[in-house]
């Protein structure tokens, strides 16, 4: 079992994209990202499942919205190309595929680099 290295994750978050970010959570697989517009981000690693993730751009109470990577290997989304990776683009129900980067750093930022986009 390896662990995701929540502390580098954070600082990413503090670091990079302090702009948009008002706070940062941690615990030991997992993030919860404040945003300046009372959004948040939380990024789960498993422990149990190596390599199992998911990055949830909570919005519903902003908006309705909310968008997440994941790949959960869940058969309702077996049809997308990058099964498991799937991504969930404003709702549960609305899927498509996922081009995150594998890398949860590269991951991050491009979560991060996502929200900033839809925030300012």
């Amino acid at each position: 079992m390896s662990l995701i290295d929540v502390e580098g994750l954070q600082e990413i978050a503090e670091n990079e994209f302090g702009d948009i970010v008002t706070n940062v959570d941690t615990d030991l697989n997992r993030l919860r990202v404040y945003l300046r517009d009372a959004s948040f981000l939380d990024v789960w690693y498993s422990i149990e499942n190596e390599g199992r993730y998911s990055y949830h751009w909570e919005r519903r109470h902003i908006d309705g919205t909310l968008y997440r990577h994941n790949n959960a290997p869940h058969k309702k989304w077996s049809h997308v190309v990058t099964f498991p990776k799937h991504f969930h683009a404003g709702s549960e129900e609305q899927v498509e595929s996922s081009g995150l980067n594998s890398e949860p750093t590269e991951a991050m930022r491009e979560m991060l680099s996502f929200a900033r986009r839809t925030i300012l």
